[in-house]
């Protein structure tokens, strides 16, 4: 059970090694691409917001976005299901803490069920 889980989150992480690289952003967390979106990255304890920007770092409304957060804690996948909360903002409850830099990825569906992911290192 855990190795296709495994087998999951790493394929995630290949696939998306072409999205960019991270910079810092403004909520005090990992900015990387995901196609057309910047998401920023920020996990506080057991709570995962990603905020979401256009490529002119405009902020996107969440609003109808929907998304999941798989991120390694513990050399295990953690997945994380992320729901629009305000502005700009999708955001979910972890099982557990995370640490301020949690490496994995986050995959959203847009309003128009376009797909993309970002990477986190």
């Amino acid at each position: 059970m855990i190795l296709p889980r495994l087998t999951l989150v790493f394929g995630l992480l290949a696939a998306t090694g072409a999205y960019g690289h991270e910079t810092s952003g403004q909520h005090g967390g990992r900015v990387t691409d995901a196609g057309k979106y910047h998401v920023e990255l920020v996990a506080k304890g057991e709570t995962v917001d990603v905020f979401l920007s256009d490529e002119g770092q405009k902020p996107v409304p969440a609003a109808g976005f929907k998304g999941t957060a798989i991120l390694v804690v513990g050399g295990k996948p953690a997945r994380v299901p992320l729901e629009p909360a305000d502005g700009n903002r999708l955001s979910g409850k972890a099982s557990v803490a995370l640490g301020e830099s949690p490496k994995g990825a986050v995959q959203l569906t847009a309003p128009d069920v376009a797909t993309t992911s970002g990477k986190f290192n």
